[in-house]
């Protein structure tokens, strides 16, 4: 269903918070702009929901790419990698380096501004009988919306979820208020993930089962966050449990051999619909910072391309053949080769239920759902179903594997390796450029990204080491 965002009344009040880098940032300056009587403050549900739907905040271009940048789904030639300024080199390579403005650690504060103006504007506006529907839809969705992107930053920012450490380990600036004189400091991981839980749970009461459209959230949607978030925790039980949710109200997935979602067939450039059956919430990555993460310069590990069965659909889906002999990434669920989609989809919750579910020892029901998924990925008749005569182990790694092959250049990647490295995977990641080595290995200080050097500054937060 198409859905038009109708916000032209707020659009200077917009560009106003859009000018915003981020939380304390040219506070004097806004509060100055904001005294101008042309601009005027939301006072009903409709322009608080006109604040969150306004997609070039909330959604597009928005979730960080310094994580999916570090990871090793792709690498650069040689010619791109030189052709990178002296900060995105040392990005690419795990080395430390400090940024100032105009990062993505600002652009994720940006929706959650929008999200604190809302809860709080929302406060002024009494529940009734004829307004409780879209009031509840507004707060659920600004409840969603921070955590969302909350979940986004602690992957990126943060160390990987202990519960041995987390009391300890530093997270991110939780803001819980748009007034830009309430000072930043960081939480714990614990306080973090306890605020995107507690959040995400009261959204679920709010929200509607389905949304109006997969740019807005829905109590699916929230179950799938709360799934990642779990997932990430390494709390596989809860993890299944939302999962499982989640997969109760949207199980479809497209059919890679024939679906109204891949009209041109999947060897079209971009193939997918943009907002296809399997999206549950639509985000995208923010290219903006680091476009080589495109097709234009980015290729994809040959190490990747190699476990894919000669007739998984997956290796023409996903990939096109670049004249240097390297595959690059075209299959985004974006219908675009110049955006990465970030948000959920109903693969993603087949392959965290199905991981659940095995680390629980239930492999009958993990594996029906990984076959489920590769009966629709596979050529027609050549997929052989797996059985549990594999046993847990050799599972595990499967679906792990499935999970590394389906998620490609969708922002997963860093927080999966973050969390598998913890488990004892001992993955170590490397780079080759030149006669140049460079390593990143397992649980190294770079996976808790630097903070941005104007933030540090400007806050007195204590930066991540290096």
């Amino acid at each position: 269903m198409k859905i038009y965002f109708k916000y032209k009344k707020w659009c200077s009040y917009l560009l106003v918070i859009l000018s915003i880098n981020i939380m304390l940032s040219s506070c004097k300056k806004y509060l100055d702009k904001k005294s101008n009587s042309s601009l005027v403050t939301p006072s009903t549900l409709s322009d608080l929901q006109a604040l969150l739907d306004d997609a070039a905040t909330m959604n597009q271009q928005r979730t960080p790419c310094y994580g999916e940048a570090s990871s090793d789904e792709y690498f650069l030639p040689l010619s791109a990698f030189n052709a990178l300024n002296d900060g995105d080199q040392k990005r690419y390579t795990w080395r430390e380096y400090f940024f100032g403005s105009g990062n993505d650690w600002a652009a994720c504060y940006q929706p959650i501004y929008n999200a604190n103006l809302v809860l709080d504007l929302i406060k002024n506006i009494p529940q009734t009988s004829l307004n409780k529907v879209a009031w509840n839809n507004v707060k659920g969705s600004a409840l969603f919306y921070r955590s969302y992107y909350f979940l986004c930053l602690l992957w990126n920012y943060a160390k990987a979820y202990d519960s041995t450490t987390a009391n300890k380990d530093l997270g991110i600036a939780l803001r819980l208020t748009s007034n830009f004189n309430v000072k930043s400091t960081r939480a714990t991981n614990l306080q973090c993930y306890q605020q995107v839980i507690e959040d995400t749970k009261a959204s679920i009461a709010l929200l509607p089962a389905y949304p109006q459209h997969v740019m807005r959230p829905s109590k699916d949607a929230a179950y799938g966050l709360l799934a990642r978030c779990y997932l990430s925790m390494r709390d596989y039980k809860n993890a299944l449990l939302f999962s499982d949710s989640c997969l109760q109200l949207n199980n479809q997935l497209m059919d890679y051999n024939n679906d109204p979602d891949i009209p041109k067939g999947i060897t079209a450039s971009a193939p997918f619909h943009q907002f296809n059956k399997e999206t549950i919430f639509y985000t995208e990555i923010n290219t903006y910072f680091y476009f080589y993460l495109t097709s234009i310069s980015s290729r994809i590990d040959t190490a990747l391309i190699q476990l894919y069965n000669q007739n998984d659909l997956r290796r023409l889906a996903y990939y096109s053949s670049n004249s240097d002999g390297y595959k690059t990434f075209k299959g985004a669920y974006t219908n675009s080769l110049y955006s990465m989609f970030s948000g959920m989809a109903t693969d993603e919750l087949y392959l965290t239920r199905a991981e659940c579910y095995i680390r629980n020892g239930q492999l009958q029901q993990g594996l029906n759902d990984l076959n489920t998924l590769l009966a629709k990925r596979y050529q027609t008749g050549a997929f052989v179903a797996y059985t549990v005569s594999m046993g847990q182990t050799a599972a595990l790694n499967l679906v792990l594997q499935e999970r590394e092959k389906e998620l490609v250049m969708r922002g997963m990647r860093w927080m999966d390796l973050k969390r598998l490295n913890k488990e004892g995977a001992n993955i170590t990641i490397k780079r080759e450029e030149g006669d140049q080595t460079y390593t990143l290995e397992p649980n190294a200080n770079f996976y808790a990204l630097p903070i941005p050097e104007d933030i540090i500054k400007l806050t007195g937060m204590q930066q991540n080491d290096l």
